[in-house]
């Protein structure tokens, strides 16, 4: 493949990287010369678009050489000061999250967020107290003293036959020799 037909591709990892190689392939003016005459050209007109288009390559070619070793020395200037891809990228990032911090869209929303988390924090409160509440009537109501009751005669029923040294416990059947 000619370097004249070659796509540059800027974002592609190895931009710039032309091997020595490429520098010094030669324009092929031959396909030119290979194309059929397109109606309406004289032939002198033909002959000084074939010189420009080879002055044009011969262009492209030079500029290519010369981007190269730009990019060649940047690198050398980079890496002489200690910079490397990932300070850059760090540097980059870094700029990036203080410019969103400054951003109005980012003070609204954290405006928004705090007022939201305090009005969460504050129903929350109250929702607990409530509950609270509830359950300290709830525990101070007839029924749920009389279970209380209930729960604390078993507890001491079976506990008691425990402490005793009894493992005997009613069965559920009721055909024990203690009553249930």
């Amino acid at each position: 493949m000619d370097s004249a037909g070659q796509d540059i591709n800027l974002n592609s990892p190895n931009k710039g990287l032309l091997s020595d190689s490429m520098t010094d392939v030669p324009v092929d003016t031959a396909v030119a010369t290979q194309s059929p005459v397109v109606e309406g050209l004289t032939e002198a007109e033909e002959e000084e678009l074939k010189a420009e288009l080879a002055k044009v390559e011969e262009e492209i070619v030079t500029l290519r050489q010369v981007l190269a070793a730009k990019e060649r020395h940047c690198g050398e200037l980079k890496r002489k000061l200690g910079l490397s891809a990932l300070e850059g990228l760090k540097q980059n990032l870094s700029k990036s999250w203080h410019d969103v911090q400054v951003s109005n869209a980012y003070k609204k929303t954290q405006e928004t967020l705090t007022q939201a988390g305090q009005k969460t924090s504050a129903a929350l409160s109250t929702m607990g107290s409530a509950i609270s509440r509830k359950l300290g009537d709830m525990r101070n109501s007839a029924t749920f003293r009389s279970f209380e009751d209930r729960v604390g005669t078993i507890k001491s029923k079976v506990v008691g036959d425990r402490e005793n040294g009894s493992d005997n416990l009613p069965s559920p059947t009721g055909s024990g020799d203690k009553p249930f």
